[in-house]
């Protein structure tokens, strides 16, 4: 019995730790971009200092239309849709055709959410109705973050080492769908690499340099896939030199030892600034394929949990702020779930119920779906919703019949009036002839 109890537990615990990664990766986008103010801010001081105005972090209810998410959770949920409609089936190309279906379709909902324009030229280019209509010509310009801030999903559905091959396939595919250079797709199995290292409860400090030998083998993967080999490899290395670079910096290339950060780095927002624009393709920090990840990462790595710490590194400075946002939320809410984070931060954002259905769902294909799985889903998502149908069915069915009942009881009314006069009609005639 107390086994039963410990595995019931550990299940609803990892059915909210994949709750917590795709709703905690929209609230860190929806505080990255405050519609488009603090992701467009160069200075991440005065993110902290308007910050600071409104109470800080614990009082900011993220909600509404203050606090819409970007673009970048909008194709998270394409991504995401599109993994589960596929389910377990195993053909890749009618799964790539999926994604660029959902890709597409999202392109109507970026009202106010700032696309940017690699994701909506090439969103538009793709057909996902003509064989391989998902494919796109390479790109020089394609280094972008746009294929890294929709991947995380990608990792809860093949979270497990033994799919690591099915993972790499996925996220470069549904990365270079857009973005059709190294930098940008390497940056979409970065992000996915890394949820499922989170998923597997592999150390952070290891994620890093196990990514570089990932990187070796999806190389491999391009040349046997043949397209645009040339274009590729001759683009590959600024992705892995700039990691390895970061990774001697942190004193983390070795998988084992604990990082290392600047004096004072952890307190000082311009230092942290400094160091994204420095590590980024063009000055703005988390902007790329390789650095969104390598910023939330960063993260992730000094925040040993603590929610606000998360925040202030990943969401809160001077870069492309909601792409990093919305990484690291993502990684933070598969290793933690939602503990140490504030109801107001995440109870009521944008798109929450889809997100929480798109995190059950990957569950039950990654994992697999057992009783207690579907336990707490229907007792906390459907049942609520089967109960107001069932007692609606109910309402509708009184209302039917209650009024047909009253017309019964008015035509039974009505005919034995009539009968009535009909009767005492006769018997006046027949009384009235008789005197």
């Amino acid at each position: 019995m107390g086994g039963n109890a410990v595995v019931r537990k550990t299940e609803a615990r990892m059915m909210q730790r994949y709750e917590a990664a795709m709703v905690l990766g929209a609230v860190g986008d929806a505080l990255g971009y405050f519609h488009g103010r603090w992701e467009f801010e160069r200075s991440g001081k005065k993110i902290n200092e308007e910050l600071n105005a409104m109470g800080g972090l614990e009082k900011l209810k993220v909600s509404g239309q203050k606090w819409i998410v970007s673009d970048d959770t909008v194709m998270h949920i394409a991504t995401g849709k599109a993994l589960v409609q596929h389910g377990l089936g195993g053909n890749f190309d009618e799964l790539y055709k999926k994604i660029a279906t959902q890709y597409k379709a999202c392109m109507m909902d970026m009202k106010d959410r700032a696309p940017g324009q690699t994701c909506i030229q090439w969103c538009e280019y793709i057909d996902p109705n003509k064989p391989e209509g998902w494919r796109i010509p390479f790109n020089p310009r394609g280094g972008g973050c746009g294929a890294a801030m929709r991947a995380m999903c990608i990792g809860l559905r093949y979270p497990n080492p033994d799919e690591k091959e099915a993972l790499i396939k996925v996220s470069i595919e549904a990365g270079r769908m857009t973005h059709h250079h190294p930098t940008g797709y390497l940056g979409s199995l970065a992000s996915a690499m890394f949820m499922s290292y989170a998923i597997q409860r592999k150390p952070v400090r290891e994620w890093g340099a196990a990514l570089m030998k990932v990187v070796e083998i999806a190389r491999e993967y391009i040349i046997n896939e043949g397209d645009y080999i040339d274009d590729n490899l001759e683009h590959w290395f600024y992705f892995t030199s700039r990691w390895n670079e970061y990774l001697h910096m942190r004193a983390i290339a070795d998988e084992k030892s604990e990082p290392v950060f600047p004096e004072n780095y952890e307190t000082d927002v311009t230092k942290r600034d400094q160091f994204y624009s420095e590590i980024s393709y063009g000055g703005w920090g988390g902007s790329s394929g390789h650095d969104a990840p390598l910023i939330a990462y960063d993260a992730v790595l000094a925040c040993h949990g603590d929610w606000t710490t998360l925040c202030e590194w990943a969401m809160f400075h001077g870069g492309d702020s909601d792409s990093t946002g919305i990484i690291a939320g993502c990684l933070f809410g598969a290793l933690y779930g939602f503990d140490g984070v504030p109801d107001g931060n995440h109870s009521d954002v944008e798109k929450r119920a889809e997100l929480v259905e798109i995190g059950v769902q990957l569950s039950y294909l990654a994992i697999g779906e057992t009783s207690v799985f579907r336990w707490i889903h229907d007792m906390f998502f459907l049942l609520p919703s089967k109960l107001f149908s069932f007692l609606r069915w109910i309402y509708d069915i009184f209302c039917l019949f209650s009024s047909k009942l009253l017309n019964l009881i008015k035509f039974c009314v009505g005919k034995v009036v009539g009968g009535t006069r009909l009767i005492f009609g006769g018997l006046r005639r027949i009384f009235g002839g008789l005197s």
